[in-house]
């Protein structure tokens, strides 16, 4: 046992060297985990409040009694697909 002793002593700057580098490094992978995380939040968010006023858009449409809902609906529907021409590409990256 005090052989093994004797072995560890010698090691032990080495052993607590590695383990400052581990322990950085669980920092620093964790650190990139929050952001990768936050960027989805707020892609997450964005897309809601998308959502959200197409549907203030449809209960508007559907509530005012006095539109022609079919004008309407066609309006909406042309606008969308000009938007979704002129809307750059964005690239999907999963973590």
């Amino acid at each position: 046992m005090e052989d093994e002793l004797a072995l560890l002593i010698p090691l032990a700057p080495f052993l607590l060297g590695g383990l400052w580098m581990w322990t950085k490094h669980q920092t620093k992978m964790a650190e990139l985990q929050v952001k990768a995380t936050a960027e989805k939040a707020a892609q997450y968010a964005q897309h809601t409040a998308q959502l959200e006023e197409r549907v203030r858009v449809l209960e508007r449409i559907v509530t005012d009694k006095g539109t022609d809902l079919a004008r309407q609906i066609e309006a909406l529907r042309e606008e969308e697909s000009d938007q979704r021409l002129s809307a750059p590409v964005k690239p999907r990256h999963e973590v």
